[in-house]
């Protein structure tokens, strides 16, 4: 995911380890010490005394050579997601799309230049991939991240857009600044984006902005994701933007007055 890699004098360099090791963790099945050490360049002893530490603390669990993430990081993240406004009004109205679309759908808000997913559905037919709530994606890999761009102030957007790596995650990803610029224009005007094989070959999403009822603020996006052999033609281009149009209007006006 792009990050903001600008160095920062007050940073603790001990904080940042540990927390370069949890998401390694959170990357893998399992891990140990040589294969952490390695992929993040840092020394055995380090990254042993690191993990000992988060062991320690509950946050880590060892089994054998082998270490894992803790369920406690689960108490921590849903407290985290239930402090976010928009979570609280998305859950019946992205259901109901889900079960007319029949696919996947999901709900993003952006903190920290980037996107994460505060809620997902699925449908029984709907295609699993790496997503889930909580994944972090890159905002112009995106239909709802492109979504969510499209809708901001000019001041806002060039603030983003300057943290953005554009890593190609797919031969079809956007890498040139100027040219989502381009895309940002057309999906302000129609309202809604389209992601096809962005961020993963041989799947496409609609997305559309969720914004404030009273002032247009956006608060965050919604989207649809499902195969290229079902998302095509006028159902992908015309009918699926419509649902997903209409289902963020719907929740917007419920984030709005609830």
């Amino acid at each position: 995911m792009a990050r903001d890699d600008t160095p920062n004098t007050a940073s603790v360099g001990a904080t940042e380890r540990s927390f370069r090791i949890i998401e390694q963790l959170g990357e893998r099945e399992g891990c140990g010490v040589s294969e952490l050490a390695e992929s993040l360049s840092i020394s055995k002893s380090t990254v042993h005394n690191h993990l000992q530490t988060l062991r320690e603390l509950g946050y880590v669990v060892q089994d054998g050579d082998e270490y894992r993430l803790g369920l406690q990081f689960l108490g921590l993240g849903d407290r985290a997601r239930q402090r976010h406004d928009l979570y609280h009004v998305v859950k019946p109205e992205t259901d109901s799309l889900v079960e007319a679309v029949g696919e996947r759908a999901q709900v993003m808000v952006e903190e920290g230049g980037v996107g994460i997913y505060v809620y997902q559905s699925l449908a029984d037919q709907a295609v699993r991939t790496d997503s889930h709530i909580g994944t972090v994606v890159d905002l112009h890999a995106t239909s709802v991240g492109k979504a969510y761009l499209a809708h901001l102030s000019d001041d806002r957007l060039d603030a983003l857009l300057d943290r953005v790596a554009f890593d190609d995650q797919t031969p079809q990803t956007l890498t040139d600044a100027e040219a989502l610029r381009t895309e940002l224009d057309e999906i302000a005007e129609r309202g809604y984006a389209f992601n096809d094989e962005e961020r993963t070959v041989g799947m496409r999403a609609v997305g559309a902005p969720i914004l404030s009822a009273d002032d247009g603020h956006v608060l965050g996006a919604i989207s649809v994701s499902g195969p290229t052999t079902r998302m095509n033609g006028t159902w992908y281009h015309e009918e699926v933007p419509e649902m997903v149009a209409q289902s963020a209007r719907i929740i917007g006006i419920r984030a709005t007055y609830s």
